[in-house]
Order: structure tokens, then sequence, then C-alpha cells
């Protein structure tokens, strides 16, 4: 009997622990275990045209984010904190706001895609967004 009470708690405690750097999504719950954004690290992605910019295309690989938007391409490193942040930086700047990095929070996790807040440098200015993977 003390076996099975002692199993029973420890079951329990497994089970209600919680990933402490797991960000909310946007409907306020945790997202999932590191595997669930760790698809997001490399691949082709998409972010669609919004107010005020062009539609962009992202590569990811390794260290490198390539963007290609407009009749512009931009070279980044990336730099992922943990599974749900990470920075970019401007290999390459052109103007002193592109010398900023830009620090980027993953807000929640969808199929093939995750919602995201960017701030530039150390502003109090949030870009949120959302970027679709469209392929490996």
């Amino acid at each position: 009997m003390k076996k099975i009470i002692l199993l029973s708690i420890l079951l329990l405690a497994l089970f209600s622990c919680k990933d402490k750097n797991a960000a909310p999504n946007s409907d306020g719950f945790k997202l999932g275990a590191a595997p669930d954004a760790d698809r997001f690290k490399s691949g082709t992605f998409e972010i669609p045209a919004g107010k005020g910019y062009e539609k962009t295309i992202i590569i990811r690989k390794d260290s490198l984010q390539i963007e290609k938007y407009d009749d512009r391409i931009d070279t980044l490193s990336i730099s992922w904190k943990n599974n749900f942040n990470y920075t970019l930086k401007m290999l390459n700047p052109k103007t002193a706001i592109d010398e900023d990095p830009i620090h980027i929070k993953i807000t929640g996790i969808k199929d093939n895609s995750y919602d995201f807040e960017a701030v530039i440098g150390h502003s109090n200015y949030v870009q949120k967004g959302t970027i679709t993977k469209k392929s490996n």
C-alpha cells in the first residue's frame, strides 16, 4: 500500500512540473517542450506583407539568417538564448539603426508558424508578427 501511495505522489509531482523558461502563447497557455520551438531554428520562412513593410522570405542555417524583401537582401547572425528567445545582428549594417541588435521573443506556436515580438536595441517599440515555415 505504501508503494502505491509513494508511486502516486511521484507521478503527480512529475506530471505537474512545468518548463520555467516556457513563454506564454497568445492564449495565455505555456508552450510545449523544447522540440516544439526547435523546428524553427533552420529552414525557409515567410513573413507576410503588412502595414508599412513588404513580404519577407527568411532562410536560416546554422548561425545565419538571410532576409529577402522588396529589392534588398540582408544577412544577419542569429543567436538563440533559449527555445523562445533569440537575437539578430546585421552583418553589414548600412545605417546606425542597423547596428542595434534585434531581440525576438516567440509568444505562441501553431502548426508551422509562430507569433513573435521584436524589439530593436533598447527601444520601447515592439513589432509583432507571425512567421510561417515554408520548408526545411
